[in-house]
């Protein structure tokens, strides 16, 4: 009996032992069957996360930043101990310890399950970095399973404290943040070692439910899962009893629920510069490279001017639109009803409005409430003093009807404070409607010399419109691109003292007769060269672009950068093929500092996460630079190794033309800086764009308005539309950057000329009819010899007779004559009819 016991038992023992290898064997078999095609973990030892690019300015001033997923990378030796131990109290608190897996843990939660408890997960912080990393996060026993055996393998390449900074740099903890350093700065404003334990906890506790404990809409969960990471800690050992209490007792305060100012808050709202930045730099970079490769990037705004060009564009895109006296903004509007309850605010957040317009002071979002006749009531966001909030009727004087014309209750609208002094300084005068123009524009400037963009204005508010019309919106340059042609002609032996016909031409293009026209529909005679560019002759360009041959004129279009390719048609001599004001201010550069090509960048250098420099604009040679000490009076020595684009005499002789286009040109009257200007206006056909770029000796502006589906703005011009643009920003910029003569080029001498007539005038001669031209070394002005192109000009023409004094100025030539200079020759258009 006993031997059949016994035996009864060593079957069954066999039966175990054997069970126990087949289930062994099985297991291991699965395991071998697992580890095959893992992917290797040994990358982890390189990490690179995606993290956060970030622009500075000059001044190391951060102004903005750009990233997919939001994250700032922290060496795991520097994040605080306290972060550490919140985290393995919440999600693995045996982390220390084990192996990469935690028996007991799965054992326990094997358990919890069987007995119908909540199904809770068993994964190691270890197993957590393999799923992050290297697999997918779909629940299947084959992902447990290869998560098991690489996590195995990673315990034994890295030590724990490499495993968690994965771990802690990796993890999304909500609100587009990932890794601890980021979340910290999301929901508190603050560094990781500046976070107090309850705080540490509450990131710990986001990192099962990132998407299910926010701070305000689930508060009270947020709070106990908080506390439990507390408790956690404290039974860990990693705080005291009297820390733990202090902790659990204070309120959950966090940037959501506005108990700290957010750090985006704090940043310059984002324009048209930094997202200029972030178009060029994913174009030159890659996407992926810019958004998650930690680059810094040296920014080369001047914050300050920035400022200044977009309150000189705004100015007069709101002077245009407000002399139209049309009310348009109404296209957004709340339920009145919330107006009643109180909830007006949170309404009007919701909306997508701009808040970033600074012009003349703050503009406030509000909403319409009470519409009298003599008055109308608001409710203003973030509700300002002083109260009450009232427009009265006399504001809206400008706008055709009355309150009730133009206005409901509901409507959302901007307004701003009407003070005594400048941009809304001084005593408080009334609330002021305002609105945001249906016309649009662009401004730049640059650097003349190294290309740098020191402000870029690409509309009247970039939150109401990120579409950037300095560098996509493609227009029409007008009379602004004469320059080119002129440039052509003096280098094909051409003077400013060459006089050319101003009479009218008729081509044939595809079956049709094209006849340009000047904007005054006058015809001036034959005339030099300076005139023509200074009063902006379209037919006197024309002629002249059929003398050089409109291939030579695309030529130097294209060395330009004006175009990429330029059709050789006359047309495009009066600026009728589109091209971006980025490219014209760059070009009129390359006129100012001598003929030299200059690159425009918004970007002095780029480094990458490691502080390596990947980009640098400044390509410039300095042999003395990494001297230490020179001797007093002396500065290092940089050589220019620019391409030249002209001749050094051509470009100053178009600089001297286009400072008459200041002095008594289209422009006269309009720019004044004290120092030595020169510039051109542009006006296409029906006034449809209007343009103005000029420059002194190291700064180069322009400026473009229009509609964005182009419509004729009447009254407009690029003299007296964008020219005052110029103006105000260049006054700031002057009195910053200073501004000289232009420097004289070697190799030639100036002669007097008579302005009007082209003849040569005596050494000593003076008067307003005298200028003094600069002419290459053995160079004669030729006075007789007259251009046309090869377009005949009649023996009848009503030319413009002396003493015609419809709308001009009356001058005396050096001859006697009387001659008239006309006011309307400044729009540089091309009449109706043409072929654009």
């Amino acid at each position: 009996m006993i031997r059949f016991i016994l035996g009864v038992f060593g079957s069954i023992f066999s039966w175990l032992t054997l069970a126990a290898v087949m289930g062994a064997l099985t297991l291991g078999a699965i395991f071998w069957m697992y580890s095959r095609d893992l992917p290797s973990h040994e990358q982890l030892a390189n990490y690179q996360p995606p993290t956060i690019s970030r622009i500075y300015s000059g001044e190391g001033r951060l102004m903005d930043e750009f990233a997919k997923e939001r994250r700032l990378y922290t060496p795991p030796e520097q994040i605080p101990e306290l972060v550490k131990h919140a985290f393995v109290s919440a999600e693995d608190k045996n982390f220390y310890v084990h192996k990469g897996y935690d028996m007991r843990g799965m054992l326990a939660a094997a358990l919890e399950a069987a007995r119908g408890g909540r199904l809770r997960g068993a994964s190691t912080i270890t197993q957590q970095v393999m799923k992050n990393f290297l697999l997918s996060s779909d629940r299947s026993a084959e992902r447990k399973i290869k998560e098991l055996i690489l996590a195995t393998r990673l315990e034994a390449s890295l030590n724990k404290e490499q495993i968690l900074g994965l771990y802690l740099n990796e993890i999304f903890l909500g609100q587009n943040s990932y890794g601890v350093t980021a979340a910290a700065q999301t929901y508190f404003n603050k560094t990781l070692d500046q976070l107090e334990p309850q705080e540490a906890a509450y990131l710990a506790a986001l990192a099962q439910r990132p998407g299910n404990l926010h701070p305000v809409r689930q508060h009270e969960d947020a709070v106990n899962r908080r506390n439990y990471v507390l408790r956690e800690m404290r039974e860990n050992g990693y705080i005291d009893a009297a820390t733990y209490e202090a902790a659990v007792a204070k309120p959950l305060l966090t940037v959501q629920n506005g108990d700290y100012p957010s750090f985006r808050s704090q940043l310059p709202d984002r324009d048209y510069f930094t997202d200029e930045i972030r178009r060029q730099l994913s174009r030159n970079f890659g996407e992926e490279e810019f958004f998650g490769g930690g680059l810094t990037i040296r920014a080369t705004v001047d914050p300050q001017l920035q400022v200044v060009a977009a309150h000189a564009l705004q100015k007069s895109l709101e002077d245009f639109d407000r002399g139209r006296g049309v009310w348009h903004e109404n296209t957004l509007s709340i339920d009145p009803a919330t107006i009643d309850n109180g909830t007006w605010e949170e309404a009007l957040g919701g909306l997508r409005v701009a808040r970033d317009i600074t012009l003349d002071g703050q503009w406030y979002v509000a909403v319409v409430d009470q519409i009298g006749d003599q008055r109308m009531t608001l409710r203003i966001e973030g509700q300002p003093d002083p109260q009450p909030w009232e427009v009265p009727r006399n504001d809206i004087a400008w706008m055709q009807g009355s309150f009730h014309d133009n206005f409901k209750r509901g409507d959302v609208v901007h307004v701003r404070r009407m003070t005594s002094g400048d941009n809304g300084t001084g005593d408080f005068i009334r609330w002021s409607l305002r609105q945001v123009p249906e016309v649009q524009g662009g401004f730049m400037a640059m650097d003349v010399n190294t290309g740098r963009v020191i402000a870029m204005q690409g509309g009247f508010s970039y939150q109401n419109s990120v579409f950037n019309r300095a560098t996509q919106a493609t227009r029409q340059p007008g009379s602004s691109f004469k320059p080119f042609v002129y440039a052509a002609a003096l280098d094909s032996g051409f003077t400013p003292a060459s006089i050319v016909i101003d009479a009218p031409i008729e081509v044939e293009v595809g079956g049709t007769i094209w006849r340009p026209k000047n904007a005054s529909n006058k015809f001036y005679g034959p005339t030099p060269l300076r005139t023509g560019i200074e009063q902006s002759r379209n037919l006197m360009t024309v002629r002249l672009a059929q003398e050089v041959g409109m291939e030579t004129v695309a030529t130097y279009a294209e060395r330009f950068g004006v175009y990429d390719n330029l059709d050789p048609y006359l047309a495009n001599a009066l600026g009728s093929s589109e091209t971006t004001l980025f490219r014209m201010v760059a070009a009129y550069a390359m006129f100012a500092n001598g003929g030299e090509r200059v690159e425009p960048t918004l970007v002095d250098r780029v480094q990458d996460r490691w502080g390596r420099t990947i980009y640098r604009h400044d390509q410039r040679i300095c042999d003395t630079c990494n001297i230490e000490d020179l001797p007093p009076g002396e500065s290092p020595t940089i050589v220019s190794n620019r391409e030249r684009v002209i001749d050094a005499i051509t470009a100053y002789q178009l600089t001297s033309m286009m400072q008459g286009v200041v002095q008594r040109g289209t422009a006269a009257g309009r720019v004044n800086l004290g120092v030595p200007t020169a510039g051109k206006t542009g006006t296409t056909n029906d006034s449809k764009d209007v343009w103005f770029v000029g420059f002194t000796s190291n700064v180069v502006a322009g400026c473009y308005i229009g509609y964005d589906r182009p419509r004729t703005m009447p009254g407009a011009s690029g003299g007296g539309t964008c020219a005052p643009v110029f103006q105000r920003f260049m006054t700031e910029a002057v009195k910053k950057y200073g501004g000289g003569k232009f420097k004289i080029p070697p190799g030639g001498r100036f002669i007097k000329i008579d302005r009007y007539s082209g003849a040569r005038l005596p050494d000593d001669a003076t008067g307003d009819y005298v200028v003094a031209e600069y002419f290459r070394a053995g160079e004669e002005p030729i006075f007789g010899v007259m251009f046309d192109g090869g377009f005949a000009m009649g023996s009848n023409l009503p030319l413009f007779l002396p003493g015609e004094v419809e709308s001009g100025t009356q001058v005396t030539t050096s001859t006697g004559d009387v001659v008239v200079v006309p006011d309307r020759a400044d729009t540089g258009s091309v009449a109706a009819g043409g072929l654009y």
